[in-house]
């Protein structure tokens, strides 16, 4: 290389050299901030080039991100020390502790502890951040601290959610007049809603749920025309939807659910063009819903109105709403039948309409197999002592290929399981419950390839348990098939509603039926199985040993029916099981000991009369002993019987016995 160029990188090196090093005092301080060095190399010559740090032109320390690194510990007082700190992300650490009280020395513009285990007070928090701060998810008690919009009057960002804060929303936060997102929800919080935040016209997102807020919605909130989401769900706020809430015209969310909310809705709500989610359920609204026109919400994808008393009919207008893909109505006074123009929601996956007063099942599932996307439909509850849809009425089903959840339950439809079901390869979930099905359990329900739900309890079901069901592949191989999660929305849900529909447990009931016939072994092949519901039926023969192979079964419900024979004690294998009952059979001999039999309660096995062991508290050796003295006893009646009498009714019952026991199948 030339000379020239060699003094030329020289003196490039040694002009560059020295903003490499950073200020010694900021690092100490760092490396004394933290409970543990984040994996940075100790002997880089400036700390300026660590990982998740940066430092100004005079190699003063301004930036510190070091989101998800596995930190644990607390922070320390030195953390004070980097007076130049103006971005601090510490988030999806386990850092815990409080925070140190010198941290409001920090000028910082940016602060984010979201996701950590910190605790403590932060009422005395201050001047800590000028533009956002994010502490959400953690564990901070107390009151929202009152000061920071005294101090930082331009902070854009607030997010206290997921902490355990108590008390008001402070009045002083309508200082912080550049305020665009407030965040607080899942806490402890109470009083009225903050309607002095209304005046800050700036604000684009309000999310307080799960708090415990009181009293009605100010009609002031029409002064956020800026507004793009608002959460209130999950308070106990009562009083009517404000009709000027119309004037959120920017407005793309509004999640009133789980309220005291009362009155009709208010038609100038639609004036909300912008709207993509409305979730109004659990709540006391009322009023005939086809007055109200929801053509205006073009936008429009997720509509929950239910847990109300809505009455009237379905609108018509719904089927303007292109864009919907999630449709709730269940759990109100709705009647009359399903529009035939809701067959153009081509985009429609979940519909609920269960728990109304609907007619026509036949025309619903005509209309909706139009819907191609189409993969949850509730109807339960929803249709009255009609026929059930059968071949004739669905002969040419082309629709539902998309269907994953179809519950009929509770309808009280007459008729058999039709084969149209059959079609309908992605089903995982089928309930037909608590109707008046009648006939046999058809056989092609084994060839279901993702079939791992089937509810036929309290149906007048007749004939065998088909040993077909015993290949379901949905119950054999664990594969993606039986993932519902991705069927959610779970925006449409609370939690306990999302776990009771969406993590099914896979299970086979066909409880209170008149089913007959010996319990096939195959069912014993359906390792993924975590219910089984046998009971109140006329099953009778012996219990397989092969339910032994259910492996991650949970509930075993054979009770009521006619079984003989003894429990097999290779049943004691099933480690998972919680529930077991085999009440009300004519089985014998001792209950089996060991594994999850030392936990069943004597319920599980009374009206069993040859049944003895420890739980029922029946000594099998006395059972035998009593079988015997019954016996003799029964023997010396015949001491008052003439001989020659005697000797002939004595060897017909011998005769009749051989030959029963000749024609005893092997």
């Amino acid at each position: 290389m030339p000379m020239g160029w060699r003094l030329f990188f020289l003196f490039l090196f040694e002009a560059v050299a020295p903003s490499l090093e950073c200020n010694q005092l900021d690092r100490d301080s760092l490396l004394r901030s933290l409970p543990s060095p984040p994996g940075w190399n100790l002997s880089s010559p400036s700390c300026c080039l660590w990982d998740g740090v940066a430092c100004n032109p005079d190699n003063r320390i301004t930036r510190l991100s070091l989101p998800g690194r596995g930190l644990s510990g607390s922070l320390t007082p030195f953390l004070a020390n980097l007076t130049f700190l103006s971005h601090l992300n510490l988030s999806s650490n386990r850092l815990s502790g409080p925070l140190p009280s010198l941290i409001n020395n920090l000028h910082l513009h940016t602060l984010d502890l979201s996701s950590n285990r910190f605790n403590g007070s932060l009422a005395g928090l201050a001047s800590t951040a000028t533009t956002s701060m994010n502490v959400s998810n953690n564990s901070f008690t107390g009151p929202l601290p009152s000061s920071i919009c005294t101090t930082s009057p331009l902070l854009t960002i607030l997010d206290f959610s997921f902490n355990q804060f108590s008390g008001v929303v402070p009045q002083q936060y309508q200082r912080c007049s550049h305020l665009q997102v407030f965040r607080a929800g899942f806490n402890s919080l109470s009083g009225h809603l903050p309607h002095h935040l209304y005046t800050l016209t700036t604000l684009k997102e309000i999310s307080l749920p799960n708090n415990a807020f009181s009293g009605p919605i100010n009609a002031t909130i029409s002064l956020l025309t800026n507004l793009t989401v608002l959460e209130l769900h999950d308070n106990q706020l009562t009083g009517p939807i404000p009709p000027l809430i119309s004037s959120l015209s920017s407005l793309q969310q509004l999640q009133l659910h789980t309220n005291n909310l009362t009155g009709p809705l208010p038609p100038s709500l639609t004036h909300c063009s912008n709207l993509t989610t409305l979730l109004l359920r659990n709540n006391h609204l009322h009023g005939d819903i086809s007055l109200v026109d929801f053509s205006k919400l073009q936008n429009l994808q997720a509509l929950d109105l239910g847990n109300n008393t809505f009455s009237g009919q379905i609108p018509s207008t719904f089927c303007l709403c292109r864009s919907l893909t999630a449709l709730r109505l269940a759990y109100n006074r709705l009647v009359g039948e399903l529009p035939p123009c809701m067959a153009s929601l081509k985009n429609l996956a979940h519909l609920s309409l269960s728990d109304n007063s609907l007619s026509g099942v036949v025309g619903a599932l005509k209309i909706l197999r139009h819907c191609d996307k189409l993969q949850v439909l509730f109807l339960s509850r929803c249709f009255n002592d009609e026929p059930m849809p059968d071949d004739d009425d669905l002969v040419h089903l082309q629709g539902f290929q998309n269907l994953q959840i179809l519950t009929l339950g509770g309808c009280s439809l007459k008729g058999q399981i039709p084969w149209w079901i059959s079609k309908l390869r992605k089903l995982k979930v089928l309930n037909l419950s608590y109707n008046q099905i009648s006939g046999p359990i058809p056989t092609w329900l084994g060839d279901m390839p993702s079939l791992f739900v089937l509810n036929l309890t309290k149906n007048t079901l007749s004939g065998g348990l088909p040993r077909e069901l015993g290949r379901l592949p949905a119950l054999i191989t664990d594969n993606s098939s039986s993932d519902l999660s991705s069927l959610a929305l779970p925006f449409l849900f609370d939690s306990q509603q999302y776990n009771r529909l969406f993590n099914l447990p896979r299970g086979l009931k066909v409880g209170y039926n008149s089913l007959s016939g010996e319990i096939p072994a195959e069912i014993g092949q359906l390792k993924l199985l975590h219910l089984l519901d046998l009971n109140n039926n006329h099953f009778n023969g012996s219990i397989p040993a092969q339910l032994s192979g259910l492996v991650n079964l949970e509930r075993l419900d054979m009770s009521e029916n006619r079984l003989t024979g003894e429990i097999p004690q290779s049943l004691t294998k099933l480690h998972f099981l919680s529930y077991f009952s085999v009440a009300g059979n004519d089985l014998e001999g001792e209950i089996p000991r060991g594994g999850q039999f030392e936990t069943f309660p004597s319920a599980s096995f009374q009206r069993n009369r040859g049944l003895c062991g420890y739980i029922l508290g029946r000594n099998c050796s006395s059972l035998v002993t009593m079988s015997r003295q019954e016996e003799y006893d029964s023997g010396n009646q015949w001491y008052g019987v003439p001989f020659g009498m005697g000797y002939f009714v004595g060897f017909f019952a011998v005769s009749i016995s051989l030959l029963f026991q000749c024609k005893r199948p092997l």
